[in-house]
């Protein structure tokens, strides 16, 4: 397009200063939990405290903030304040970065391509403003089109910083755009790319539901004029995106060997959520849900697909099924639904899996996972959401929980008692009684409405997300070597922090504040029902006593783990040969414990 043709209407002034400020905010919220800053505290009344922080130059940066159980602030909107002799001419948000880095912990480097992702994330933020619906309006909405309105990840500062994408891309791919995208497609010779699905699923089953049958022949005819037999290869669909600046610089050998064929686009219409890279047919809802990679950096990690988690992930489907078709509990009782990962497909790259130390985004550039259809795993009168949804607050300060609440008709003390009676039972099961988790954050957990009432949830993402105890349990021992190697195995401690960090830190903790904020609901009350729901399955499974002790998720205090600290000072930007993990910093003490204590004490 034309520079004059660029959709920049709605970068003004005030949009660019409200986000900011919001920017600004969530940093020294969030820093502070992380210990990133520790700043002074001024005052308290009323149960706001006063708090300011100097940088080394004698910026003050002055705001007011609320303590929340888990070691939490919620910092208040509007009552940030910048106090310097100097005059501010970038964002002040960009300003506590650089205040931070002066402190000489951080690189030039690592700050400098920080700073990148908060202006990707500032821009993205303008156009959500620009954009967005009321709370009332997103209780009505489907699946696919509510993750279009979504703000992104409520802990991680720079959660749209998306490295690798133009404004041309953005405005084309990211999700925020609510644009539908048709899905392109290239044939890969059998010598180089591999085909793996569950047992009942073979390679044409799935391109018979993928692919329309005129298309099918549009392609194999394409492979006729380029000289080639249809039956030495595979159809693959893939992202317009990564085949321009992944696939033809990368794979050029392939192609030019005719290992690799472009075959052109399919019918169906996707949109995209928000891990950018999994797409939802809207054209057909139950078709699969696709997940492409797409070699952007976004929040921690490269969003391609591990090799050899793709080969594997239909076994873990297999597992995990398993486990839920032979459990009463998980599959009468909790309902639980599970979108496994059916098929996929795998290429790796020639040159770089014989380069010892390769960095990993190098190893996860083509591939595609096919999952089960949320549509399909829903009930009459069910509707999803993803669990993340709970957190959004619309552009008029109306929390969506709010609205749910209110249009099911229950108190706020029952509807989260019945939200956490669907999340609960069948995460801890898991846990206690195979010694398996999933990694159960907003994006995964899809929580299964009915009437605006939690009623059970569907978990989602096992090719990266499911891991496994290092302890010698009976119920492990059916795994096949392959999977052992390639499924993360965890200590106990590092077990429970999927969901002590995953749900507790990363999304329960956001809730219970806004609730406490919106409805008058005290966190404390909050986090008693949950405490109350993990006692209550313990009661009911007595046999497992000893696995309560040894994935102890009511202990005083547990290793504090901290995603902002991980690129900021441990991790930076280096492109290592593995994904990097979450930083470990000091401890935070745990408000299930905490909570008991409190009841204790008010009870004597």
């Amino acid at each position: 397009m034309k520079i004059c043709e660029t959709p920049i209407h709605m970068l003004t002034g005030e949009a660019w200063k409200d986000v900011d400020q919001q920017l600004l905010t969530k940093m020294l919220q969030e820093f502070m939990y992380e210990e990133i800053i520790t700043p002074t505290l001024l005052s308290e009344t009323e149960g706001v405290q006063c708090y300011e922080w100097k940088d080394k130059k004698g910026t003050v940066y002055r705001f007011e903030a609320e303590p929340r159980l888990f070691d939490s602030f919620r910092v208040l909107p509007g009552s940030t304040e910048v106090l310097t002799t100097e005059t501010i001419d970038i964002p002040l948000s960009l300003s506590l970065l650089l205040s931070i880095q002066q402190e000489g912990r951080m690189t030039g480097s690592t700050a400098g391509h920080l700073i990148k992702e908060y202006l990707h994330t500032l821009v993205a933020d303008t156009h959500l403003k620009e954009r967005s619906k009321s709370s009332d309006e997103l209780t009505e909405l489907d699946y696919a089109e509510l993750e279009g309105e979504m703000k992104g990840h409520p802990w991680i500062t720079y959660n749209k910083g998306r490295i690798g994408f133009g404004y041309d891309d953005y405005v084309n791919y990211a999700p925020e755009q609510k644009k539908k995208v048709q899905l392109s497609w290239i044939a890969v010779h059998k010598n180089i790319g591999t085909f793996h699905s569950v047992e009942s699923l073979a390679y044409e089953d799935v391109l018979e539901q993928e692919l329309e049958e005129e298309i099918r022949q549009h392609f194999a005819r394409k492979l006729q004029t380029e000289g080639v037999q249809e039956k030495d290869y595979y159809f693959m669909p893939i992202h317009a995106w990564q085949w321009e600046h992944v696939i033809v610089p990368m794979f050029s050998l392939e192609i030019a060997s005719k290992e690799l064929i472009p075959l052109g686009e399919g019918e169906d219409l996707y949109l995209p959520q928000q891990s950018i890279r999994t797409f939802v047919n809207v054209a057909n809802k139950e078709k699969y849900h696709v997940k492409l990679p797409m070699s952007i950096l976004n929040t921690l990690v490269y969003r391609g697909l591990p090799s050899e988690r793709t080969v594997i992930a239909p076994e873990v489907t297999t597992f995990m099924k398993n486990i839920l078709e032979n459990d009463v509990f998980l599959k009468e009782e909790c309902r639980l639904g599970l979108l496994g990962e059916v098929a996929t497909m795998n290429v790796d790259h020639r040159t770089f899996t014989k380069l010892k130390g390769a960095p990993y985004q190098y190893l996860e550039m083509l591939g595609v996972v096919w999952r089960e259809s949320i549509y399909k795993e829903l009930k009459e009168n069910e509707h999803a959401i993803t669990l993340a949804a709970l957190l959004h607050v619309d552009h008029e300060g109306t929390p969506f929980a709010s609205k749910l609440i209110e249009k099911s008709g229950l108190t706020v003390e029952d509807w989260v008692k019945k939200l956490t009676k669907a999340i609960l039972p069948p995460l801890l099961h898991y846990l206690y009684q195979y010694g398996t988790v999933f990694s159960p954050h907003g994006q995964n957990t899809v929580l299964v409405l009915r009437d605006y009432k939690p009623e059970r949830i569907i978990m989602k993402d096992f090719v990266d997300d499911v891991n496994i105890s290092d302890q010698p349990f009976p119920e492990l021992a059916v795994l096949s070597p392959e999977l052992k190697n390639v499924l993360r195995s965890e200590r106990p401690e590092g077990l429970t922090q999927f969901i002590l960090t995953g749900l507790f830190i990363c999304h329960f903790r956001y809730l219970s504040s806004i609730l406490q904020d919106n409805e008058q609901f005290s966190e404390h009350r909050f986090w008693s029902i949950v405490r109350e729901e993990i006692l209550s399955y313990q009661q009911r499974f007595l046999h497992l006593e000893d696995r309560f002790k040894l994935f102890d998720l009511l202990r005083p205090t547990f290793t504090k783990l901290t995603l902002n600290r991980n690129r900021m000072f441990d991790y930076g930007y280096e492109d290592g040969d593995d994904r990097p993990h979450a930083s470990e910093y000091g401890t935070v003490r745990n408000a299930l414990h905490s909570i008991a204590a409190h009841t204790t004490i008010s009870e004597k």
